[in-house]
């Protein structure tokens, strides 16, 4: 009688549970949404701490590109001072070129002027000489 009276009750919908209370749910598949609770507790658990490893991997990540960006700015600032370095060794020494020719051109006019000064000196004083050996 008693396992009609389950029967019936469980066609009506209604179970008893292991403590003899009455369900409106099969005591199993009471247990089962209950794992499934869990389940889904754990995920979302899971997706959580997910959630937060991937958000401190993306800080890293955009920290070191701020770091590269930053690195790749002062490589860019040091290439530009070494050709602007380049750019005034080579301003100077066209400078220092064009000095020297400068410079080796008043030589040969002190070279020429030198040889005229010493032709005037020669002839001083061979009529120097002259004068004095006709006294």
């Amino acid at each position: 009688m008693e396992a009609m009276a389950k029967d019936i009750l469980g066609e009506a919908g209604l179970h008893f549970d292991e403590l003899n209370k009455l369900r409106v749910l099969d005591p199993e598949v009471t247990q089962q949404t209950t794992e499934l609770k869990e389940e889904c507790k754990d995920f979302v658990d899971k997706i959580g701490q997910f959630q937060k490893i991937v958000g401190g991997l993306i800080e890293l990540v955009d920290q070191l590109a701020k770091e590269a960006e930053n690195e790749k700015m002062k490589a860019i600032g040091a290439r530009n001072l070494l050709k602007s370095i380049a750019k005034q060794r080579e301003a100077q020494q066209q400078q220092l070129q064009a000095l020297i020719a400068e410079k080796k051109m008043q030589l040969e006019r002190y070279r020429v002027e030198y040889e005229a000064l010493c032709k005037v000196e020669a002839e001083q004083n061979e009529f120097i000489d002259q004068f004095i050996f006709q006294k």
